[in-house]
């Protein structure tokens, strides 16, 4: 059984384009509903990268949600950017496989940024107290944690000091 990878993408550009991809992933959510499978875009043939859950924000424009198996899909998002010729901002998580990055693709150029294992070695969790501890701060969830070094790696500012 996989692991999820959890994934956020807003697509930006035209105002057209972007309702164009609402339509694919509107389609594909359908087609995953009545087949309880996971979606590519049919012009697509990947063996992998498919789309399982996929959901809509609809108070954000452009923002899809939806979960991949073990790591993110960057490069079937890439394929459907260049199809409809938008940007995207993509940001995923999958913490058990180490797994925690953003990338944005704009004029063709994708940047990809991602944590290391060092970086998930940064900090730890102490089972008695049920929190978090990185830098001699106190955290109720990895997920700010996380932010912050995923921040510093987008800054060029990674030092952190280990306890």
């Amino acid at each position: 059984m996989p692991n999820w990878c959890s994934n956020t993408v807003t697509f930006c550009g035209d105002v057209e384009a972007i309702k164009q991809v609402q339509e694919l992933f509107e389609s594909m959510k359908s087609l995953q509903d009545s087949t309880g499978n996971g979606q590519l875009p049919d012009f697509l043939h990947n063996e992998q990268g498919y789309f399982f859950d996929l959901y809509w924000n609809e108070g954000e424009e452009g923002m899809i949600q939806y979960e991949t198996r073990w790591s993110p899909n960057t490069e079937i998002v890439q394929a459907i950017a260049d199809r409809y010729k938008v940007g995207f901002q993509h940001e995923y998580a999958e913490t058990g496989c180490m797994v925690y990055g953003r990338a944005t693709y704009e004029n063709g150029v994708l940047d990809d940024i991602s944590l290391d294992w060092d970086d998930f070695d940064a900090y730890y969790y102490d089972e008695d107290t049920e929190c978090y501890y990185f830098e001699e701060e106190t955290y109720e969830s990895d997920y700010e944690i996380l932010d912050i070094l995923l921040q510093r790696r987008v800054t060029g500012t990674n030092k952190y000091s280990t306890l």
